[in-house]
C-alpha cells in the first residue's frame, strides 16, 4: 500500500501536467473499483480546471474551479501514468496492461493522465463543494505540520499501553505513515516497536518526531519505495528501498555503527515489524 512518500512523489510528478490544466475529456471505463464510482464523475470533470493538486495523508485531491474535489487513492497497485507529446523522460511501462486503465483524463494541452489499477483496490470519489469526506474527517496532523510536535505526540500517547509501532500507524494520531516508514523511523530513533507508547518520555519522542520527518524527506527525495507496484508518474521506480536500515532485512546485520546486532522480524497486529533487539530499546 503506498504510504505518504509514494503518494507525494506521484503528486509532484503530476503537478506540472495537471494543476492549472483544463480537463478536455474524461473517460471512466468501469462502474467501480474498490467502491462504486460516482455516477456523475465524467460530467463533473469534463471541462473543469484543476486549480490545485494536493495530498492529504495517503490520498490525492484535485480541486476543481467549479467547486469540490476529486479524491484518489492508489490502493495496492494503482498507478498514475502521464503520456503525451513533449513529455521526454516519461514512458509507459510495457508491463502495465491497458485493460486496467480505468480512468483516463486528457487535458487541453493534449496530455493524457491515466489511473491504472490491476487489483482494483484503489478508489476515485467526489467531494462536493462545502462538504467533507468520511475518509478524511478523522485524520490526524500531517508529519510536516507545525502542529505535529513532541508535546502533541506525548499528549495523544499519554497513559496508553498500545505498542508505539501500532500507535504510529493510527491515522487518527498521525496521517500518512505506514509499515515501512514507521519501522525505519523507530530504528533511527533506537526505539523498540513493542515499547508501550504511553511510557516513552518527551526526550525520546522529540528524537522520534525528528526522525519521522527525516525518513519521509529522504524517501520523497528517492521517489518513494518500489517493492512491488509503485511507480513515479514518469514510469520510473522509486529507490528508497535501497536505503532500508531495518524494513524487510530479517536476519541481516544491523547497520548502526558499533551495534553488531541482527535484524529480527516479529508480527504485531498481523503486520511484520523489523527491528534490532540490540540497539532498539
Amino acid at each position: 500500500m503506498p504510504e505518504l512518500p509514494e503518494v507525494e512523489t506521484v503528486r509532484r510528478g503530476l503537478l506540472p501536467h495537471l494543476e492549472g490544466a483544463r480537463i478536455a475529456r474524461a473517460e471512466v471505463r468501469r462502474p467501480d473499483l474498490r467502491w462504486p464510482m460516482p455516477p456523475d464523475l465524467v460530467q463533473v470533470m469534463t471541462g473543469a480546471v484543476v486549480t490545485s493538486l494536493r495530498r492529504r495523508s495517503k490520498y490525492l485531491l484535485a480541486d476543481l474551479d467549479r467547486g469540490g474535489s476529486v479524491l484518489w487513492h492508489l490502493g495496492m497497485s494503482g498507478r498514475m501514468l502521464v503520456e503525451g507529446a513533449g513529455l521526454a523522460g516519461f514512458h509507459r511501462d510495457p508491463g502495465v496492461i491497458a485493460r486496467h486503465d480505468h480512468v483516463v483524463l486528457t487535458t487541453d494541452a493534449g496530455t493524457t493522465i491515466t489511473f491504472n489499477d490491476a487489483r482494483r483496490f484503489g478508489m476515485v470519489d467526489l467531494i462536493r463543494e462545502g462538504e467533507s469526506h468520511p475518509l478524511l474527517d478523522h485524520l490526524g496532523p500531517e508529519p510536516f505540520d507545525a502542529t505535529f510536535t513532541p508535546d502533541y505526540l506525548a499528549a495523544r500517547l499519554a497513559g496508553r499501553r498500545l505498542p508505539i509501532k501500532q500507535a504510529l500507524l493510527d491515522q487518527k494520531i498521525i496521517a500518512g505513515l505506514g509499515n515501512i516508514y514507521v519501522s525505519e523511523s523507530l530504528w533511527r530513533a533506537g526505539i523498540d516497536p513493542r515499547s508501550l507508547s504511553g511510557g516513552i518520555d518527551i526526550a525520546r519522542l522529540t528524537v522520534l518526531v525528528g526522525h519521522i520527518r527525516d525518513v519521509l524527506n529522504d524517501a520523497i527525495a528517492a521517489g518513494g519505495s518500489s517493492l512491488r507496484d509503485h511507480r513515479q508518474a514518469s514510469g520510473e521506480l522509486g529507490y528508497f528501498q535501497h536505503s532500508f536500515r531495518t524494513y524487510d532485512r530479517e536476519g541481516q546485520p544491523c547497520l548502526r555503527d558499533g551495534c553488531g546486532g541482527t535484524i529480527t522480524r516479529i508480527v504485531q497486529s498481523g503486520r511484520s515489524s523489523f527491528y534490532c533487539p540490540d540497539c532498539q530499546r
